[in-house]
C-alpha cells in the first residue's frame, strides 16, 4: 500500500520571508513607539529638574509649615535651638549610633522611603508631618534612552530564519533639543524694554495694518473653501475661531467680518437638501472613497453651521444681558452692533436656506426679535419674515413661523408691541380682532391679508364682521374699502369654501360703488376692482346666480364709458370671461326681454335689478372709441365673444388677464398706446388752382372788375386835413 501523504505543505521561503518581515516591522515599530514615549518622558524629568534649580537658585528656601501661620522671630529661634539639642550622639547607645550608620549608608531618597526606618528614640516634630508629605513624593530614576536598532535582512541557516540587526549611530539631536530649550528657557528670563506708548496717529496706522493682515487671512481662508469646499472643509472651523479676536483694537471689527463672511460661504457651499444622520447599518458598511468624503464634509458642514448659529445666538445674548466678560475685549457699546450683524445673518439664512438644518431654531430665535424695542432689529425680522411668506412655495417653512408666532403670543398673553405685524404679506395673528377696529393702523394691517387661509376656520365668521363693520362705518376711503372686499374673499377662497357663508354684503357694497371709478383720480383703483372681480365672480362661479352675472356684465359695460383707455380694456376683458365663465348672460347681445319686470340699474341689488330684460348698448357706442383696442373688444363682444373666426381677439389680446391688459396699455407716462399713425397718404392729390375753388357768379363778378380800366386820380389829402380842422377848432366867445 502506498504511504499517505501529509495534506500540509510545508510553507515556501518566500511565504516565510514575507511573514517574518510583517512580524519584524510590528516589532520595530512597537519598539520605536516604547522608545519615544521613555524619551518623552525623559525630556519632561529633565525640564523639570532644570526648573527645579533654577527656582532654588533665584528663590530663598521657604520653611516648610503652613504660609498662613505667622510665628515670631524669636519663637521660631528658639524651636530651632530646640530642634539641634534634642538629641544629641552622645546620649545615643552605641548600638543605635551603628544602626543609624548603616541606615544612612543604604537609604536613597530616590529609591526608598525613610518613615518606616526612623529611630525609636528621635523625638516627633512639630513640621514633621510637612516633611513625610514631602518624602512620600514617589522619585523616578533616571535611564538613558535604548539606543535604536537596524532590522537586517535575515539569514537563513539550518535552525531557521535569524533576524539581523545592528545599533544606529548616535545623533547629536537629543543634544541640539535641550540646547534650544535652554536657549528659550534664558530668553523667557530676559527682562524686555518696556514698549514706548505710540501717538494716536501710529496707533490708526498700527490698528489699519492688524485689520488689513485679518482681511487677507478671511479672504485667503474663504477663497479656499469656495474653491475645493469638499476638500478644506476644515478651513471653516479655522475662520470660526477668528469670532474670538482677543486683539481689542481690532476684534469688535473681525467679529463682524468674519460672521457676514462665513454667511455668505453657508449660503453658497450648502447643499439644496437636508442632511440627515447615518444610522449605525450604514456606518459599518463599506463605502467608496469618494461617498466617504462626501459624508465627511456633510458632517463637517452640518457642524460647524451648528456652531456658528451658537456663536449668533451668544452674541444676541450677550447684547441683551449687557455684562462684560472676564476678557474684556468688547465693550458694552459694541454688543450691540454686533447683535445688529448677527441678527442680519441670521435672518438671511432663514430666507436663503429654508430646507436645510436647524431652520426651525432660527425661527425661534427670529420671532420674540420681532417684538424687540430695538427698532432696526424689530424691522430686519420682520422683513425677513415677509420675504419668507413671498417666496415659500410649499408652505413647510411658513407653517412653521406660524406655529412659533401663535405659540409666543399665546405665552405673552397677547401682550405684544405692534411692530412685529408686517403691514402686509402676513396673517393677523398678533392682535385680538375686534380691537384693531379701534385704530387706523388695524384697519390698515386687515387689507393687506395675503396668507388669509393659514388663519384658523374658527375665525371666519368674525373676520367677516368686522370687515363689514369697518366698510359700513364710513371711515374708510374708497380704495380701502376695495381692500376689505378684497381681503374677504381671501379668506374664503382657501378653507372658507367649506363653509355655508354667504358674503352678499360684499358683492352688494362692489356693485354699488362701482360708478364711483372715472377717468380722474379713481382710474388707479380700477386695478383694485378688477382682482376683486376675479375671486368673486369667476373663481366663485359655483356659487354665484345668473341674475348676480347679469347685473355685474351690464354695470361693468356701462362703467367702461367713463374711464380711460386701459380701464376700458380691462373692463371690457373681464366682461369677456365671464361672458365665458357663465355662457347663459348672451342673451344681454339680444333685444328682446327675457322674463317679467323692467330694468332697474339705479337700484343697488345685483340680484333684484332684472338685468336680464336689459342689452348692451354701450359696446355699440363703445364700437366707435377713438382707442383701436377698445374699438376691437367692442366688436368682439358684440359678435358673442368668438374663440375662432374674423371676430376673435389676437393671443397677444385674449392671453392676458385683465390686469396684464390694463397695466400695459396705461398712460402713466402720457403717451397714446399704441402709438398714432401718421397721417400723410401714400398717392399725393393733385392741388386746385387759380378759380377752380370759386362759385361761377364769384368769378364773372372777379373778371368784370379786373377788366374795367382803373381812372387814376390825383391823391390829395390835405383838404381832407382841412375840413378835419375845422369840425375840431372850438366855438369862439361872442
Amino acid at each position: 500500500m502506498k504511504a499517505r501523504r501529509n495534506k500540509k505543505q510545508v510553507p515556501s521561503f518566500r511565504k516565510l520571508l514575507k511573514t517574518s518581515k510583517v512580524k519584524l516591522e510590528n516589532k520595530l515599530k512597537n519598539k520605536q513607539h516604547k522608545q519615544q514615549s521613555t524619551l518623552k518622558k525623559y525630556r519632561k524629568e529633565q525640564r523639570k529638574l532644570r526648573q527645579a534649580v533654577k527656582d532654588a537658585v533665584s528663590k530663598k528656601p521657604i520653611p516648610l509649615e503652613d504660609p498662613k501661620r505667622r510665628r515670631p522671630v524669636k519663637r521660631i529661634e528658639k524651636e530651632e535651638e530646640e530642634e539641634e539639642e534634642a538629641l544629641p550622639l552622645d546620649m545615643l547607645d552605641e548600638d543605635d549610633l551603628q544602626l543609624m550608620k548603616d541606615l544612612g549608608q543604604r537609604a536613597s531618597f530616590l529609591t526608598r522611603d525613610l518613615s518606616s526606618s526612623e529611630p525609636v528614640h528621635v523625638k516627633k516634630r512639630k513640621h514633621e508631618h510637612i516633611i513625610d508629605k514631602y518624602e512620600k513624593i514617589p522619585r523616578t530614576l533616571q535611564t538613558a534612552p535604548e539606543k535604536e536598532l537596524i532590522h537586517l535582512l535575515p539569514i537563513k541557516d539550518k535552525s531557521g530564519i535569524i533576524p539581523q540587526t545592528r545599533e544606529k549611530p548616535d545623533t547629536d539631536s537629543n543634544k541640539d533639543e535641550e540646547d534650544q530649550e535652554e536657549e528659550t528657557e534664558l530668553e523667557e528670563e530676559i527682562i524686555e524694554d518696556p514698549i514706548p506708548e505710540m501717538t494716536r496717529e501710529e496707533h490708526l496706522i498700527e490698528r489699519k495694518k492688524k485689520l488689513q493682515e485679518k482681511k487677507l487671512h478671511i479672504a485667503t481662508l474663504a477663497s479656499a473653501i469656495l474653491s475645493d469646499p469638499e476638500s478644506n472643509i476644515k478651513k471653516l472651523k479655522e475662520l470660526r475661531s477668528m469670532l474670538m479676536e482677543q486683539d481689542p483694537d481690532v476684534a469688535v471689527t473681525v467679529r463682524k467680518l468674519v460672521v457676514v463672511s462665513l454667511m455668505e460661504l453657508f449660503k453658497d457651499i450648502t447643499p439644496s437638501y437636508k442632511i440627515r444622520p447615518l444610522t449605525e447599518a450604514e456606518k459599518s458598511t463599506k463605502i467608496r472613497k469618494e461617498t466617504q468624503k462626501l459624508r465627511e464634509f456633510e458632517e463637517g458642514l452640518v457642524s460647524q453651521y451648528k456652531f456658528y448659529l451658537e456663536n449668533l445666538e451668544q452674541m444676541v445674548k450677550d447684547w441683551k444681558q449687557r455684562k462684560l466678560k472676564k476678557s474684556n475685549v468688547v465693550s458694552l457699546k459694541a454688543y450691540k452692533g454686533l447683535a445688529e450683524v448677527a441678527v442680519k445673518s441670521l435672518c438671511e439664512l432663514l430666507v436663503t436656506l429654508p430646507h436645510f438644518n436647524f431652520h426651525n431654531n432660527i425661527i425661534v430665535l427670529i420671532v420674540p426679535l420681532m417684538n424687540d424695542t430695538s427698532k432696526s432689529i424689530s424691522e430686519m425680522c420682520c422683513e425677513a419674515v415677509k420675504k419668507l411668506f413671498k417666496q415659500d412655495k410649499l408652505g413647510q417653512a411658513s407653517l412653521g413661523v406660524v406655529k412659533v408666532i401663535s405659540g409666543f403670543v399665546k405665552g405673552r398673553n397677547y401682550e405684544v408691541r405692534p411692530e412685529p405685524i408686517p403691514k402686509k404679506q402676513m396673517p393677523n395673528v398678533f392682535f385680538d380682532i375686534r380691537r384693531t377696529t379701534k385704530n387706523r393702523a388695524g384697519r390698515k394691517i386687515l387689507f393687506n391679508f395675503r396668507f388669509a387661509h393659514l388663519i384658523n376656520v374658527e375665525f371666519f365668521d368674525d373676520l367677516l364682521v368686522v370687515l363689514h363693520t369697518l366698510i359700513e362705518s364710513g371711515d374708510l376711503s374708497y380704495q380701502e374699502s376695495l381692500h376689505c372686499v378684497q381681503t374677504a374673499f381671501h379668506i374664503l377662497s382657501g378653507q372658507g369654501d367649506v363653509l355655508n357663508i354667504d358674503p352678499m354684503k360684499f358683492y352688494t357694497h362692489l356693485y354699488k360703488t362701482l360708478f364711483k371709478l372715472h377717468a380722474g383720480a379713481t382710474n388707479d383703483s380700477v386695478e383694485i376692482v378688477l382682482q376683486c372681480l376675479d375671486v368673486m365672480l369667476t373663481k366663485r362661479r359655483k356659487q354665484v346666480s345668473q341674475q348676480r352675472a347679469l347685473a355685474f356684465i351690464k354695470r361693468l359695460c356701462t362703467l367702461a364709458l367713463q374711464v380711460l383707455p386701459n380701464s376700458s380694456i380691462g373692463i371690457l376683458a373681464t366682461t369677456r370671461i365671464l361672458m365665458h365663465t357663465f355662457p347663459k348672460t348672451d342673451l344681454l347681445l339680444d333685444n328682446e326681454s327675457q322674463g317679467s319686470g323692467v330694468f332697474l340699474p339705479e337700484l343697488d341689488e345685483p340680484e333684484y335689478c332684472n338685468a336680464q330684460n336689459t342689452a348692451l348698448w354701450e359696446l355699440h357706442a363703445l364700437r366707435r372709441h377713438y382707442h383701436p383696442i377698445v374699438q376691437r373688444f367692442a366688436a368682439h363682444l358684440m359678435a358673442g365673444a368668438p374663440s375662432e373666426g374674423s371676430e376673435a381677439l389676437k393671443p397677444e389680446l385674449s392671453r392676458r388677464s385683465a390686469v396684464e391688459l390694463f397695466e400695459t396699455y396705461s398712460m402713466a407716462a402720457m403717451t397714446f398706446n399704441p402709438p398714432v399713425e401718421s397721417s400723410n397718404p401714400k398717392k399725393k392729390d393733385k392741388f386746385l388752382q387759380g378759380d377752380s375753388f370759386l362759385n361761377e357768379d364769384l368769378n364773372e363778378l372777379v373778371k368784370r372788375h379786373c377788366s374795367e380800366v382803373a381812372i387814376e386820380s390825383p391823391l390829395d389829402f390835405t383838404k381832407y386835413l382841412k375840413t378835419s380842422l375845422r369840425v375840431n377848432e372850438p366855438v369862439s366867445k361872442s
